[in-house]
């Protein structure tokens, strides 16, 4: 048989062999998604628990939510969500809630000078 026939019938193959893998990774049930969830908090125990660099425990933590989001279906999408004043569209992953809105510095009294607010609001310059 010519390479040109038997060539789309390995990528049918092929492709059906990754359809099948990728099935074969969805949760069947809420006990698979219970299981995953046991499996990355002992991932991450142990990636807490050595003595690995920053680095490598960090690529150890990255590993283990990867693989967690595998075994759910993926991360979640992204979507766009707009700020409360309308200025901006940020797109953040679903379900995440809506950046501050505003300006978040204050003018000094005499003009002379841009303020930070902090984080927390306390200390704000009146």
């Amino acid at each position: 048989m010519p390479v040109a026939i038997r060539l789309p019938y390995a990528l049918a193959g092929a492709a059906l062999v990754a359809g099948l893998g990728a099935f074969a990774q969805q949760p069947s049930a809420d006990g698979d998604a219970a299981q995953a969830q046991r499996r990355y908090e002992a991932r991450i125990a142990e990636c807490n628990r050595s003595d690995l660099p920053a680095p490598a425990r960090n690529g150890c933590v990255r590993a283990a939510g990867a693989a967690l989001d595998r075994t759910l279906g993926g991360p979640p999408p992204n979507t766009e969500i707009d700020t409360r004043d309308g200025r901006a569209t940020v797109i953040a992953p679903s379900g995440s809630i809506a950046p501050r809105s505003g300006s978040n510095t204050v003018t000094s009294d005499d003009g002379r000078a841009t303020i930070v607010v902090p984080a927390d609001g306390i200390g704000v310059p009146r």
